[in-house]
């Protein structure tokens, strides 16, 4: 517990620092959508890493969380700090009703299930025009404020979503390491097994895909008082994919490969404008490379590649 405590110290250490190293204005806004994706990722990888459910709907979650706060606050005036966990409930609620049928389900059919439940959100976000907006969005959404602290640039909103982030990727770690994180390894390692061993699997499936769901609300939440505007684009079927793609490629069952693999998958696209006609080539290659390669992501792959790379050092040297 103690090792887990100093490496969350030195992440945390880490993140509240990088503004003093990446100042420019650009950056910092691509560094708090790093932040928004790592508490997704994260999200998800409690979901699919611990407890071996997968989820294509995730999407929707985010997108329920930033619309409920966004019409809460825009349209009938509330106090974005009473939005914000109201929806966290509602959507907390919504996905514990939906979980129980959904979750008897397994493998693609699991698959199906969550991807129609994201399309289905999705079509609500674009059809109710008169709630939220429709295809153009929701704008006029307010940003958080502590008294007269309005998080209204992107140092500010940095600090602000890091906050959040931190807290919940301390409160993953935590909960790998207690006894439901355990139990939620034990249901993907083999259900029927933990099943004998006294582990009431549904109940404990539907606990977390509602945890996951209330992280994701909550992350969907912070984006949209962050962007003040929120549109059906952003919470589609590709963003569900491309957030499974991240916790893939930073290591299932890993919180901090959670933010590896946000950081990469947030980050690339970004250096990779500059390649103009070839950066979806390059980003497919990327990406196809580190599948085939490091297998299980970026926080098992790195250690295994310094390690053969200080092997072949020392077979170099002694020859």
């Amino acid at each position: 517990m103690r090792r887990e405590l100093l490496k969350f110290l030195f992440f945390a250490v880490l993140i509240l620092a990088a503004p003093l190293v990446f100042t420019g204005g650009y950056l910092m806004n691509v560094l708090v959508f790093v932040g928004i994706n790592t508490m997704l990722a994260v999200a998800l990888n409690l979901l699919l890493g611990y407890a071996g459910q997968i989820s294509l709907g995730h999407a929707g979650f985010f997108g329920i969380g930033a619309y409920l706060s966004g019409i809460l606050t825009a349209t009938y005036g509330w106090n974005a700090w009473l939005a914000m966990p109201l929806a966290a409930l509602a959507v907390g609620i919504l996905a514990g009703l939906i979980g129980f049928p959904i979750l008897k389900l397994k493998g693609h059919y699991l698959a199906m299930a969550t991807l129609g439940l994201g399309i289905i959100i999705y079509i609500v976000f674009n059809e109710t025009v008169d709630l939220t907006g429709g295809p153009s969005g929701l704008s006029g959404i307010p940003n958080l404020a502590i008294g007269s602290l309005v998080f209204d640039n992107d140092l500010k909103n940095y600090y602000l979503i890091w906050t959040f982030g931190l807290a919940v990727v301390l409160f993953c770690v935590n909960l790998a390491g207690s006894r439901v994180g355990r139990a939620l390894r034990a249901v993907n390692d083999s259900e029927v097994a933990a099943r004998v061993m006294g582990v009431n699997a549904r109940i404990l499936k539907v606990q977390v895909f509602a945890l996951s769901a209330v992280i994701s609300s909550l992350a969907g939440s912070l984006y949209a008082h962050t962007m003040t505007f929120v549109s059906p684009a952003s919470f589609g079927f590709n963003f569900s994919v491309e957030l499974l793609t991240m916790v893939v490629i930073g290591g299932l069952g890993s919180v901090y490969g959670s933010f590896l693999g946000a950081a990469l998958l947030t980050l690339l696209p970004e250096l990779l404008r500059g390649a103009q006609d070839y950066d979806i080539i390059i980003y497919g290659g990327l990406l196809m490379s580190m599948v085939m390669f490091m297998p299980g992501g970026l926080v098992r792959g790195l250690p295994e590649l310094f390690r053969r790379v200080a092997r072949r050092r020392e077979g170099a040297g002694n020859a």
